[in-house]
């Protein structure tokens, strides 16, 4: 055991091997006071008599040799003597349960064994950051993760998505992401692949929406020469495109049943068969799944396999919607200003008081999507009034009471009833549509009425997309 020095953040590991040890030692002895132990027992006594250390750092299989059952058993009576100490584990690989339930212990992070010096950096500089100032409210954290695409969070609701995150990347369990349309389950499913060991691996996204179910197989398994009219040459799929790296599903609520059943046996074995082949296809890819619709009540109307729920439900993040924390609006209102300047190549316009108020007081049933399209509106438009204006109007969009002598007879009464019907329907539907980014077919869905309809409803009210647009029917 090394002596801690008394003015450095002093880090405690627990570890059988040796070697593991002195490597560990190797990394953090030049910054921090360092106190290694190879004997659970020893551990137990020194927290118990001593203060306590700013950080564990604990081998997940150490229990095993010194009578305790495993490592949370361990984990429960470090938890006991200290029950603010940050604690790291340190695993050769993670089962589902145990990662849960660690998590649920209060685990900060789990490292993967074997782990580069970078790894062990990033996890003990992140908990003693924490452990040291927490970020204030209107501070914002920004993860770059590929292109323009960013994790943005500032409120301590956020923050517990990012540690979940963090925390499901070390493992290979598939994950759930939950959460309304345009709340960020994308970029949730891009944080984990990017803090996993897969993350200079491909991320690809489907979207089980957005194409025929024929088309939707093809595109996820592949198919053989022959395999249909037109299918002139063999094609891999999404799945071997994305061996050894992470395949995104989003919207899964919404797979045909008949595909459902493919994919499970891809959960259960890491195999399935091109189309028109005979032969089966191995690989290992990590699988995200994200949808908005309730899963429990599509496995009760039987639109979704039961047992695909809970191989899918390996670890479930759920993204809370805007309205639930309006304190990251001004913050969020930022970076999307940021990022449209970058992207028209322009200079970011200023965010006043008044438009802050009128952002934070609107309900933002489209969550981000909705937001990032108004400050883009904003943008092009450089009329902050006109934004103003428009939040107001939906804000306070509600039906007047008739005054029936104005109207004038059951006639005029009946053209003022459609006509307040028609205000009220067209400003709820320009509305859907901001949310889901002008994603026509989605917006029909959402609305529960037909996509003939909806085109129908655009034209009679004269709807159009921000900066004159066109429209796009993909997700």
């Amino acid at each position: 055991m090394q002596v801690p020095d008394k003015h450095s953040s002093h880090i405690v590991v627990l570890d059988a091997d040796r070697a593991i040890l002195a490597y560990i030692r190797d990394v953090l002895a030049d910054r921090f006071s360092v106190s290694l132990f190879t004997d659970a027992a020893e551990l137990c006594r020194s927290l118990s008599e001593s203060p306590a250390p700013d950080l564990l750092l604990m081998d997940w299989q150490i229990g095993e040799d010194e009578g305790e059952k495993n490592a949370l058993s361990l984990l429960a009576k470090v938890r006991a003597s200290k029950p603010s100490l940050p604690i790291i584990m340190l695993a050769c690989s993670a089962e589902l349960k145990e990662v849960v339930a660690a998590t649920r212990m209060g685990a900060a992070d789990i490292i993967l064994k074997p782990f580069r010096k970078s790894d062990l950096d990033l996890a003990v500089q992140q908990c003693l950051e924490a452990l040291g100032k927490r970020p204030a409210a209107d501070e914002a954290t920004e993860i770059p993760l590929d292109g323009n695409t960013s994790f943005v969070r500032s409120c301590e609701r956020m923050r517990e998505i990012e540690s979940q995150c963090k925390l499901v990347a070390g493992t290979d369990i598939p994950v759930l992401v939950l959460g309304e349309s345009g709340t960020g389950k994308e970029v949730a499913a891009r944080l984990i692949h990017k803090m996993s060991s897969r993350s200079q691996r491909a991320f690809l996204k489907v979207n089980c929406v957005a194409m025929p179910a024929d088309l939707l197989e093809s595109e996820l398994f592949g198919y053989e020469q022959g395999a249909f009219t037109g299918a002139v040459k063999p094609k891999p799929g999404k799945f071997e495109v994305c061996n050894n790296g992470t395949i995104f599903l989003d919207e899964i609520g919404e797979m045909p049943p008949a595909l459902q059943a493919k994919l499970l046996q891809v959960l259960q074995d890491g195999s399935f068969s091109r189309l028109g082949s005979r032969s089966s296809v191995r690989v290992d890819v990590r699988v995200i799944a994200a949808t908005n619709i309730d899963i429990k009540e599509a496995i009760a109307n039987k639109t979704f396999r039961e047992d695909l729920y809970y191989r899918l439900n390996g670890f479930t993040v759920k993204m809370p919607p805007l309205r639930e924390r309006p304190e990251e609006i001004p913050v969020l209102a930022q970076h999307f200003m940021r990022k449209a300047a970058a992207r028209y190549d322009c200079d970011p316009l200023p965010i006043s008081p008044a438009l802050t108020h009128a952002l934070t007081g609107h309900a933002w049933p489209g969550n981000l999507r909705e937001l990032e399209n108004t400050i883009k509106r904003y943008l092009v438009l450089a009329n902050e009034q006109a934004i103003v204006d428009e939040l107001s109007a939906l804000r306070s969009a509600t039906l007047p009471a008739p005054n029936v002598e104005a109207a004038g007879g059951n006639a005029n009464l009946k053209h003022f009833v459609r006509t307040v019907t028609g205000n009220v329907e067209s400003a709820a539907i320009a509305q859907s549509l901001e949310g889901r980014g002008w994603n026509r077919k989605a917006t029909a869905s959402d609305l529960q009425i037909s996509y003939k309809s909806l085109l129908y409803k655009i034209k009679r009210y004269n709807l159009s997309p921000p900066e004159k647009q066109h429209s796009f029917d993909q997700a």
